[in-house]
C-alpha cells in the first residue's frame, strides 16, 4: 500500500512579511527573533543571492526525488522549496531539468539538504539554491514520501508555510505564527545598528559604549604601554 501524502494548499504568510525578512537578512532575522537556523553544511551554489518565502516541504528517501516531481504541482509564486531526505543523502537530488520546472511556478529558490546537480546551469537559471553537496550522482523514481508535511532539515524542524530566509550566511526559518514577531525584533534590531554604525563610523570605539572595557577588566585583563 501506498506511503505518503501530497498536500496541495498550506497557509503562508503575507508578501509583505517575506519582502521584509529577506531584507534583513538571514544573520539579523535569527539573531532578534531566535529563528531556527540551519546546520552550516547547508550552502549556497551562487553568491548574493538573498530570499524569502513560504515553506513547500518534501520528505524523499535517499537517492530518490520523485516527491520533488510532485511537488511542483503545488509550488505558488514566492515558494522556497525545502527538500529533506528520511536518512543521509548526498545524491544530485535536484538539477536543471526540476529547476526550469520549478522556475515556471514562480518558486523563489530551493534549499536541499542533500546534493544538487548541473550547478553551471542552475546559476545561469539564475534559481537561488542551497545544498549540502554538489554532486552528479543520479537518483531513482521509486519510493513514496511526502509533500507539505513537516520535516527535519539541516537540523532544524520546519512546516509548510514556515518562512524560509536564505542569503550568503545560509538558511533560516522563521515559524509562520512568529512571523510578523520575529519582524518586529528585526527591526528594532536594525535600528540599533543604524544608530551603532554611526558611531563606529564617527570613530568611537564598540569596547567602549558596548561596556565591553568593564567586562574585561572584571575578567582581569589589564591595558598596560608596553610588553612586561
Amino acid at each position: 500500500m501506498s506511503e505518503g501524502v501530497v498536500v496541495r494548499n498550506v497557509p503562508r504568510v503575507d508578501a509583505d512579511v517575506l519582502i521584509e525578512l529577506g531584507s534583513a537578512g538571514v544573520a539579523t532575522v535569527h539573531e532578534a527573533g531566535g529563528a531556527g537556523l540551519l546546520d552550516p553544511g547547508i550552502r549556497p551554489i551562487q553568491d548574493g543571492a538573498r530570499i524569502a518565502g513560504s515553506a513547500v516541504t518534501v520528505s524523499c528517501a535517499p537517492g530518490d526525488n520523485i516527491m520533488i516531481h510532485a511537488a511542483v504541482e503545488v509550488i505558488e509564486p514566492g515558494d522556497v522549496l525545502v527538500v529533506a531526505t528520511t536518512s543521509p543523502s548526498t545524491n544530485g537530488m535536484f538539477g536543471e531539468l526540476l529547476a526550469t520546472s520549478v522556475i515556471a511556478r514562480g518558486c523563489a529558490g530551493v534549499v536541499v539538504d542533500a546534493g544538487v546537480r548541473d550547478i553551471s546551469d542552475l546559476r545561469r537559471l539564475g534559481l537561488p539554491v542551497w545544498s549540502r553537496a554538489i554532486h552528479a550522482s543520479g537518483t531513482v523514481k521509486a519510493t513514496p514520501g511526502s509533500v507539505n508535511v513537516p520535516i527535519v532539515c539541516g537540523g532544524a524542524t520546519l512546516s509548510p508555510g514556515d518562512v524560509v530566509v536564505a542569503d550568503d550566511d545560509g538558511v533560516v526559518v522563521v515559524e509562520r505564527e512568529r512571523a510578523t514577531q520575529v519582524l518586529e525584533a528585526a527591526r528594532k534590531r536594525l535600528e540599533r545598528e543604524t544608530e551603532v554604525r554611526a558611531r563606529l563610523a564617527a570613530g568611537e570605539l564598540g569596547v567602549d559604549f558596548y561596556g565591553f572595557r568593564e567586562r574585561l577588566e572584571a575578567m582581569g585583563v589589564r591595558w598596560i604601554d608596553a610588553p612586561e
